[in-house]
This record gives structure tokens, C-alpha cells and sequence, in this order.
């Protein structure tokens, strides 16, 4: 008992000590500011079964950075275009063949994620953080990207505030939303594409590889517990902070990759959530 009290004590002082460094508060601020879309979007993506998508769109963004590697700019702004336009496509796919759609998106994932690959292997030089979008980065976000990650927290607020009825009448009842004249493929492709944004946003994190768990897990804990959906976006917001938060402690106070640590403690979570919900 003595032994494990000293433990948490070194560990509580390891990382009052890091606090200090600015990689650290970035990757603080950064967890923050991706927790917060995350329990917004991902409660949407929760509740319209959204999850295969999330992921196609996700897998589909790293053809936007094999675009910035080739054409020598910013593999994030590659990120962001790509991922929407993908998204976009996604979405009217889903609309439009719904007994196919499966299949067609992940063919447009594949096709993706191909693209990116084959752009990165024609661009000539070493390509040292390739692996960062991948598996992601969390302490070498920079200052000048959590501005870009709270503008896309304020611009998905002014979304949702500006549509959330809208966005409620086409996920539980998308007849009655016809039938109310809205436009409903309109709505869907925007939420769609606020998904894309949140992609790219949380891939910086976790990487692409694991953006979705990232996406959805918070938010169905949140949906085992709650069935108001601000309430649910709330939790998920608050769970998406404590996971990304613990993982990374764990992850400095054990030489662990931090997307994957922060990962596991959000699945871990599930798991128990599910245990106890029984």
C-alpha cells in the first residue's frame, strides 16, 4: 500500500514538472479542444448510426496528405479538402443507395487511403512524420494549430445552435422531416461534412487509424445513461477530456504512444460502462 501511495506520489510530481513545458500545456489545450467536437459530433454520429462512415471519411483523409506531400504544402490542409470532399460523396451515397451504401463506401475508402499511399511513395525525400497522421501526435501539436482546432469548436457550435432542430428532426424521424418541407439530404450532407472537419480535427490526436473510437466511444457511454442528447453531448464532451487527459498521464508516466494509451482507456471505460449498465 505504502509502495503504490509513493508511486502516485512521483508520478503526481513527474507531471506537475512537465506541466511546465509547452509541448505538454499544447497537448493539454489540444485533448481540450478535440474532446469538445468529439462529444458534439459524436453523439449525431451515435445516434444516426453514422459509425461506418466516420470511419470511410477518417481512412479517406489520408489521401488529402499524400496530395500535400506531393504538391509540397501542408498535409493538414490536404486533410481538410480531401476529407470533406470524400465526406460529401460518402454521404449522397448513403442517401441515395442505402442497400449498397455499404459496399460503395468502402470501396471510396479503399480508394482513398490508396491514393494517399501512392502519392507519398511518388514524392521524392524523407518523410519523417507520415507515421504522425497514422498513429498520431499529440505532443507536437503546435500553438498556431489550437487556434485552427478552436475555430472548427466554434464554427460546429454556431452550427448545431443554428440547426440542432433540424438536425434532431432527420435523425429520429426523417419521414416527418420531409413531410415538414426541410431539406433533408441538405441537412444530412451537413452534418456529414461538420463530421469530416471533426475527422481531421481529433486524426492530430489519436491518428487516423483510431479516429473513429475516439469519436463514438465517448459518446455511446454517454448514450447508455442519458437520453436527452444535449445531456449526452455534455457527458461525452466531459468523458472524451478524461480520457484523453488520463491516457496521456499514463502514456508520459509509462513510455507509451499517446494515441493508443488514450485509446485503450476510452475502450476500457466502455467495457465497464457496459458491465455496469447490465
Amino acid at each position: 500500500m505504502a509502495k503504490a501511495t509513493a508511486q502516485s506520489v512521483v508520478m503526481i510530481e513527474a507531471l506537475t514538472q512537465v506541466w511546465q513545458y509547452e509541448f505538454m500545456q499544447n497537448a493539454v489545450l489540444a485533448s481540450l479542444l478535440v474532446s469538445l467536437a468529439c462529444g458534439l459530433i459524436g453523439s449525431f454520429i451515435v445516434i444516426n448510426r453514422m459509425v461506418f462512415i466516420s470511419g470511410g471519411v477518417a481512412h479517406a483523409a489520408y489521401g488529402g496528405i499524400g496530395l500535400g506531400y506531393y504538391f509540397a504544402f501542408n498535409p493538414l490542409w490536404g486533410a481538410f479538402g480531401f476529407s470533406l470532399v470524400m465526406a460529401l460523396a460518402m454521404g449522397w451515397v448513403a442517401r441515395k443507395y442505402q442497400q449498397r451504401s455499404d459496399t460503395l463506401i468502402g470501396v471510396m475508402w479503399a480508394l482513398g487511403m490508396a491514393i494517399g499511399i501512392m502519392l507519398i511513395d511518388l514524392t521524392k525525400g524523407y518523410k519523417a512524420d507520415v507515421a504522425s497522421y497514422l498513429f498520431g501526435s499529440i505532443l507536437t501539436v503546435p500553438r498556431q494549430e489550437l487556434w485552427l482546432m478552436a475555430g472548427l469548436d466554434l464554427l460546429i457550435i454556431i452550427l448545431l445552435f443554428l440547426l440542432y432542430k433540424e438536425f434532431l428532426a432527420i435523425s429520429f424521424d426523417p419521414v416527418y422531416a420531409t413531410t415538414r418541407n426541410l431539406p433533408v439530404d441538405i441537412l444530412y450532407l451537413t452534418l456529414v461534412a461538420a463530421i469530416a472537419l471533426t475527422v481531421v480535427m481529433v486524426m492530430q490526436l489519436v491518428g487516423l487509424i483510431m479516429v473513429i473510437a475516439l469519436l463514438s466511444i465517448p459518446a455511446a457511454i454517454a448514450g447508455q445513461y442519458v437520453r436527452d442528447v444535449p445531456q449526452m453531448m455534455a457527458v461525452a464532451s466531459g468523458l472524451g477530456m478524461v480520457f484523453c487527459l488520463v491516457g496521456l498521464a499514463l502514456s508520459y508516466s509509462f513510455n507509451l504512444s499517446s494515441g493508443a494509451t488514450i485509446i485503450l482507456v476510452a475502450s476500457i471505460a466502455y467495457l465497464i460502462s457496459l458491465a455496469f449498465k447490465r
